[in-house]
């Protein structure tokens, strides 16, 4: 974890070692330092390239010391490309890979860069909340003009370096090297090494012929597009202050910048979920090095909506896939709708038709199950019914072969119970994927009691190369999210019976963030299926109070967006919410019929009602040890119900408004004698974290 030191042929090396993406940690920042000094010192060195060990340049920062004291510890990452500026030999910087955040910062430090095709290059900060802290709203637009450099800041997606290389007037890289990366490097060093006076990026002039009208459109842009996040506006800022101040009042005023954004509750919430989607690959008994199945076909059983969704995953990551139904017409259909999701992409320019080609061509059917005997990963996603899972797994389980995966995609149905309906419980594993699954990002990935870990861990595995974030649960009803969707779901119906209507509430918690609320929810996912869940749940919880108002719209047939009706109105074609006359008398004929006098509820109790529902819910699960993490639950929710990522997920809000003013909350709403007393107990957890002075992180 340093940066090693080496002389070729006159030629110092200084690489970057610090797996996986070379972080410039402070070891490999004074390593750094000391190689830069000593090449500088011997006569025998001519020039100095700068490259990174194995599959990256350097991704920035070191993210173990992120937020630690060691990050700002000397030499800092500012001290060590001012360090290079000075240096009185040519310094190359030698790109490949991977070259993002604080790596490509360094880089524009260096007196000149070489690349080699296909690098990723990037200043991501934007997506933690922030702006670039060491120079790169300086000196980036210097080497690709305001316009272009400000697009890469704001957005911070990576771009190839042979775009980049390609571009007219660009002079962030001085070459583009075919093969051998450190060779050209080396040999361009050597032609070099002579020249004086050495080219600093700080020389170069910055400008923009319509300055004051392009900052202030991407200013208002980038509020339009991020009006819930300060950082990308703040981006703009900072480039604009490159164009108008001297170089060192702009880095400065970058790195005032860069401070104020790190304190605020949005780069925290940001930083919060980076460190959390990492944290939910890791599970406390299955070891890393845990060997994985290989996975070379997928079989799914179902093609319609979740099926066809969950095999363009595959499809997409180039594994091939053959869906099995039970009649030709249900195949075609289901195949229609996968090409034209694709070729809708077409369309838009966002895939080529070789690459649409390439993936149908991954993908087979089937009406026999027979056909699925060579399949390493078989997924079933048919309908959400116990008995008809039984036939299905126990179908599957006659021919797979021995050591491939049964995946379940029920989203509340009991695991283990569904594992049991097989000979091979240890082989079973749920799978939840979140609709629609081709775009969705969250994976549950759900434990039975008799799962195995390298099934495990090749779920995880797998989940990463169709580009999922995965999350562990244990088995409930409803595992994580649709556990504590019951709770918010209950929530939204009171609300109702007390007095609101769905577009007060659906408008309440989509203005604090959330991508929709909870009755647009449910008509996009569909009313009747939160209907038969209740229909079985309740049952076996006849005690369980709850809402009729959700039960009543689907007995008149409104089951939401695929029949143009549910809470709301829809006209074909169009996804708008129209509010609907007939459904708001049924709501307040309801509430009359159990005596209730509307009252007026404010926005602010809807969304903590709400969204202290799942927080409480939450704990109870943490308690449990459904979930490993908190943070595990929170990404659940980022990901796959539409929680506002500013917030950092329900848990993270929680910690943010402090425990004690939860449980204070919870026993204000449990007053309430229209709602569920019993449930605003506030869980053992969360008096025990009080108790103790700590939070759910």
């Amino acid at each position: 974890m340093t940066t090693r030191y080496e002389v070729r042929d006159s030629i110092a090396i200084l690489t970057l070692d610090n797996a996986p993406v070379n972080g410039l940690s402070h070891a490999v920042r004074v390593a750094y330092a000391e190689g830069l000094e000593k090449a500088n010192a011997d006569a025998s060195v001519k020039a100095i390239v700068v490259t990174g060990a194995g599959k990256a340049f350097s991704g920035g920062a070191d993210i173990k010391e992120f937020g630690s004291p060691k990050a700002l510890a000397e030499p800092n990452l500012g001290s060590i490309i001012r360090m290079t500026e000075m240096s009185n030999k040519p310094v190359v910087a030698a790109i490949h890979t991977t070259c993002m955040g604080g790596g490509l910062e360094l880089a524009l430090g260096c007196h000149y860069r070489v690349v080699s095709p296909g690098a990723n290059i990037a200043l991501p900060e934007v997506k933690l909340g922030l702006i670039p802290g060491a120079g790169g709203t300086v000196r980036l637009p210097r080497v690709l003009g305001v316009e272009a450099a400000t697009s890469m800041i704001v957005s911070g997606e990576p771009v190839p370096s042979d775009m980049l290389a390609m571009a007219p007037g660009q002079k962030l890289f001085d070459k583009l090297v075919q093969g051998d990366l450190l060779e050209g490097a080396i040999a361009f060093a050597k032609e070099k090494a002579d020249v004086r006076p050495l080219p600093l990026v700080r020389d170069l002039k910055v400008g923009h012929p319509e300055a004051d009208g392009y900052f202030q459109f991407a200013r208002n842009t980038a509020k339009a597009m991020a009006k819930n996040f300060p950082a990308p506006a703040k981006c703009v800022d900072a480039v604009q202050n490159a164009t108008k101040m001297k170089f060192d009042d702009a880095l400065a005023a970058e790195r005032e910048i860069f401070v104020n954004l790190m304190f605020t509750p949005e780069s925290k919430s940001l930083r919060h979920l980076f460190f959390a989607e990492r944290a939910a690959s890791k599970i406390p008994d299955v070891p890393e090095d845990t060997k994985t199945r290989d996975i070379k076909k997928v079989g799914i059983i179902g093609a319609g909506t979740m099926g066809g969704g969950i095999a363009m995953n595959f499809l997409n990551a180039g594994v091939p896939v053959i869906v099995l139904e039970m009649k030709q017409e249900a195949i075609d259909k289901g195949f229609g709708v996968i090409k034209g999701n694709y070729d809708s992409q077409v369309k838009k320019g966002k895939l080529k038709q070789d690459k649409l080609d390439q993936r149908m061509g991954l993908l087979s059917s089937t009406l026999s199950y027979d056909d699925l005997k060579d399949c390493d990963l078989i997924i079933e996603a048919v309908f959400e019914e116990i008995g008809v899972k039984e036939k299905v797994m126990g179908a599957i389980d006659a021919v797979a072969k021995p050591g491939a995966i049964l995946a379940t995609n029920t989203s509340t149905l009991d695991v283990n119970k569904i594992a049991s309906f097989t000979k091979r419980p240890q082989d079973v594993v749920g799978m939840h994927f979140f609709s629609p699954a081709n775009v969705m990002k969250l994976l549950e990935v759900v434990r039975g009691e008799k799962t195995a870990k390298d099934v495990l861990a090749t779920v995880m595995a797998i989940s990463k190369k169709i580009k999922k974030t995965a999350v562990i649960s244990g088995v409930c009803d409803g595992f994580i999210g649709n556990r504590m969707i019951e709770q918010y779901g209950r929530q939204g119906g009171f609300l109702l019976d007390e007095g609101c209507t769905p577009q007060q509430v659906d408008r309440a918690v989509e203005k604090f963030g959330f991508a929709m609320g909870p009755f647009r929810m449910g008509d996009l996912a569909g009313n009747d299926i939160g209907w038969a869940i209740r229909k079985r749940r309740y049952g076996e919880k006849p005690n369980m109070r709850y809402s009729k108002t959700a039960d009543l719209l689907c007995e008149q047939g409104r089951f939401g967006q695929k029949v143009g009706k549910g809470w709301y109105d829809y006209v074909p074609g169009k996804r708008d919410a129209i509010p609907n006359a007939d459904v708001e008398a049924m709501i307040a004929k309801h509430r009359e019929s159990l005596g209730i006098t509307p009252r007026k509820i404010s926005d602010d109790e809807i969304v903590h009602r709400l969204v202290l529902s799942l927080v409480n819910e939450a704990a109870h699960i943490l308690e449990e040890g459904i979930a490993n993490k908190a943070s595990d639950i929170d990404i659940v929710y980022i990901y796959g119900y539409g929680f506002p990522p500013h917030r950092g997920g329900p848990m993270n809000y929680a910690n943010e408004l402090g425990l004690f003013t939860v449980a204070q909350m919870m026993k204000k709403f449990a007053q309430n004698p229209l709602d569920d007393a019993k449930f605003w107990e506030p869980a053992p957890l969360i008096k025990k974290l009080i108790a103790e002075g700590k939070s759910f992180a």
